[in-house]
């Protein structure tokens, strides 16, 4: 087995074809869907007292942070427009082995973020409807969106619209509360304590935003998705960059927009968060009872419950289109790559069952969500560190792109690599364990493939 993939990045062996559906406006669906327009409401506390009270501002670092890794991939996948993402990517730029590392991490993020989204789900659904159980809420939203998935993408997309618009229609409402309250009563906390820290925890630390920036980043997981869909889409694959870009961009916007407002809505310094770590979770919803009113509180409450529902919607797919792609090019059981009327239905199951036990496990303990939690984000941004070698490795090393353009091809994705090593490097020990074995299973899968293949020469 060689090295290094030369063929054309935009051929590959046929063995299912996926039907093309669909536009920029689905695209940014299902990133947004993935990401969650409200996801900074969970750890919204965490970072207030990580940062010293620069939540908004620890938003706008990440977002320029995550833009390296946007914009990487914005220009693979214009050379390499594959279902297969970052596996699709590295394997042509690195060479396959990279390519099978690189989609056996990304398989981390993309099977278990949409358990930790069907968890929270349940998790909301059991609060509103006590009788019956978490886990059974969790299995609930499983099967729905999975007929939804094998229904096809479109029809998923334009469900998944609905649900958007409906995420959409409560953030704004929350916007217009907010400020409705700022006008008439003030801010408890300075105008300007968002961007500079609220001053309870001493002088403003720059340290103090980077650490919370780690965490932070994590919030904008699933935009990568979209680049999953570049067999699917209408039009061709600069749709496709331009759709992540925007995606990641309307994210940050809308993060930063919520974080700021509900900042200086929050009676609890920053210090009170970081001594009573307690507090940090509902700090959120916590701010907009007491600020606003228990009716907007349910109304977020039950806006994320559905959501999360939904971003595992994307996420599953997503997930599907990597199963597919990689038994495509015979990484993983051939199977996983047969399509049935442009849909990738036995990739899509496969993710399903996965995604199901782990969630359903999960929804069974206690600590559930902390296992779950702990080991996503490892994947993800190991994948994300190979996609920015990719970058360097297709246009600077092998220069398959044309001329080499420096701070492009080479500044750029080194920084974002930098920066995604440096969120691993500060994630918590448990996860770092779990990445390594993951990894090493990897290695070993890797390993006995090519044995198979040079004995059957």
């Amino acid at each position: 087995m060689s090295g290094t993939d030369t063929a054309d990045p935009t051929t590959h062996e046929e063995h299912g074809d996926l039907r093309r559906s669909l536009g920029f406006k689905d695209l940014v669906v299902y990133g947004l869907l993935f990401i969650a327009p409200m996801a900074p409401v969970g750890v919204y506390g965490t970072l207030d007292a990580k940062s010293h009270g620069a939540v908004a501002l620890v938003y706008v670092v990440a977002t320029v942070a995550m833009a390296f890794t946007a914009f990487s991939y914005a220009q693979m996948v214009r050379v390499v427009p594959q279902a297969g993402s970052v596996f699709a990517y590295a394997r042509v730029a690195l060479g396959r082995e990279a390519g099978f590392i690189a989609g056996w991490m990304a398989m981390l993020d993309y099977l278990l973020i949409p358990a930790v989204a069907y968890l929270f789900s349940g998790i909301a659904m059991n609060a509103l409807v006590p009788e019956v159980s978490r886990w059974v809420w969790t299995a609930l939203a499983v099967v729905v969106t999975t007929l939804l998935n094998l229904w096809g993408v479109r029809a998923a997309a334009r469900v998944g619209f609905l649900v958007l618009a409906l995420e959409i229609v409560v953030l704004l409402v929350f916007v217009v509360a907010a400020i409705v309250v700022l006008t008439r009563d003030g801010a408890e906390r300075g105008w300007l304590s968002p961007l500079s820290g609220d001053g309870t925890q001493g002088a403003f630390a720059l340290s103090a935003v980077m650490g919370a920036v780690s965490i932070a980043v994590l919030s904008y997981l699933g935009f990568d998705a979209i680049a999953s869909f570049a067999e699917e889409v209408t039009g061709g694959s600069e749709k496709v960059a331009r759709a992540v870009l925007f995606c990641l961009a309307l994210a940050g916007v809308l993060f930063v927009a919520q974080t700021y407002l509900v900042a200086l809505l929050e009676p609890t310094t920053s210090a009170e968060f970081a001594a009573d770590p307690g507090k940090q979770g509902s700090a959120f919803y916590d701010a907009v009872d007491v600020s606003v009113g228990t009716w907007l509180h349910d109304l977020v409450a039950a806006s994320k419950a559905i959501g999360a529902a939904f971003a595992a919607l994307a996420g599953q797919a997503a997930a599907g289109r990597l199963l597919f792609a990689m038994g495509r090019d015979r990484r993983l059981p051939r199977v996983l790559s047969k399509t049935d009327s442009g849909v990738p239905r036995v990739a899509l199951l496969v993710a399903a069952v996965i995604t199901l036990v782990a969630a359903v496990w999960a929804a069974r303990r206690d600590d559930g969500m902390d296992h779950l939690v702990s080991v996503v984000d490892i994947g993800a941004l190991t994948a994300f560190t190979l996609l920015h070698a990719s970058v360097v490795g297709w246009f600077a090393v092998r220069r398959r792109g044309g001329p080499v353009i420096w701070w492009r091809h080479v500044l750029v994705p080194v920084v974002g690599a930098v920066i995604t090593v440096a969120v691993i490097v500060e994630a918590s020990g448990a996860a770092q364990v779990v990445g390594a074995v993951w990894f090493v299973v990897g290695v070993l899968v890797l390993v006995g493939q090519r044995g198979r293949a040079e004995a059957a020469r």
